[in-house]
């Protein structure tokens, strides 16, 4: 337990540039304090002690403004940044070296049974307002941008962008995008759709052009 802390407080520590120490880290940061709980919750909820599993869980939502339900299997060294507003389904599953931002939802749609809720991969960055549904895969090394709504699988080595989110591969380079924290240089496939039928409209016009200019000289030959 106590190494998982530090792995914990150290990642924190290379994420969170306004982190001091890890003693501020372990006193006032309120992942921390939500995933702490979360082990209790966890453990109590394995045990068949359902009741206060989930009476420790709601403690930690009044306490920290973030909801983990007791079921939720997290993986090593979840970094929750500000935290405020996440929200953890039962079923859901987190790898290791993730990175949530705060408003995050790993939710589900309503219509799944049993395993209702997304598994996450390992060094997986999802951004502020991010909303995660159903039983769906997130792959490894894979980021979802802010405010993305992500219904079907994203693979591993890309970006999920928009609603509902379309995915972006990046290729070509090593991605660690956890952290890398950047939540502003994504592409937007459907701004690099209309940019390619807008040049392919130009072409077009000026196909156009170049033939009335042929048609109207060889109109004004004939016309001599």
């Amino acid at each position: 337990m106590f190494r998982s802390l530090m792995e914990t407080l150290e990642a924190y520590q290379r994420r969170d540039p306004a982190a001091h120490s890890k003693l501020e880290i372990f006193l006032l940061y309120q992942g921390v304090h939500a995933l702490l709980y979360h082990r209790l919750a966890h453990w109590l909820y394995c045990h068949n002690l359902k009741f206060l599993a989930r009476a420790v869980s709601q403690w930690s939502r009044f306490w920290t403004g973030i909801e983990i339900h007791p079921g939720a299997k997290i993986g090593r060294r979840l970094v929750m940044d500000h935290g405020m507003g996440i929200v953890i389904g039962e079923t859901a599953e987190v790898g290791d070296d993730c990175l949530l931002y705060h408003g995050v939802t790993l939710g589900g749609t309503g219509k799944d049974q049993g395993k209702r809720h997304p598994t996450i991969g390992n060094n997986v960055l999802v951004s502020c307002g991010a909303k995660v549904l159903g039983p769906i895969k997130v792959g490894d090394n894979s980021r979802i941008a802010a405010n993305a709504v992500v219904l079907s699988e994203v693979p591993e080595d890309a970006t999920a962008v928009g609603i509902p989110a379309q995915i972006v591969r990046i290729a070509g380079r090593t991605t660690r995008y956890a952290d890398e924290v950047d939540q502003t240089s994504v592409e937007n496939p459907t701004l690099e759709r209309l940019e390619a039928l807008s040049s392919r409209l130009e072409f077009i016009e000026k196909l156009l052009d170049e033939r009335y200019e042929i048609i109207r000289e060889q109109g004004e030959r004939e016309t001599v």
